[in-house]
């Protein structure tokens, strides 16, 4: 299963290493329940070269189609990765989860 997940999903060459994390993180965003999966692929997202920004949209996107329960759950995991790399605060937190507290 890690072979088939990590070997030949991801040497595919069609979409870009960023645009791969995006994906999942869409799909763990949907799913819910994937707070481990979910923290690996933040941490993974961020060093592909991902920006915080970029994250949060992609989880905010989720939103209209997973809902605002698992989405926001979603975020609340990103922010909490955010703090542990020292990300937080964002400069223009604008989505939801993210404004000031």
């Amino acid at each position: 299963m890690v072979a088939f997940a990590y070997g030949d999903i991801y040497s595919g060459d069609t979409l870009s290493p960023a645009q791969r994390q995006l994906v999942t993180l869409g799909i763990l965003a949907a799913l819910g329940g994937c707070e481990a999966q979910l923290e690996f692929h933040l941490n993974t997202s961020l060093n592909v070269g991902l920006t915080p920004a970029e994250i949060i949209e992609a989880l905010t996107q989720s939103a209209v189609y997973c809902g605002f329960p698992r989405a926001l759950n979603a975020v609340f995991e990103a922010k909490r990765v955010f703090a542990e790399r020292g990300l937080l605060p964002l400069e223009n937190p604008q989505h939801i989860g993210l404004r000031a507290e």
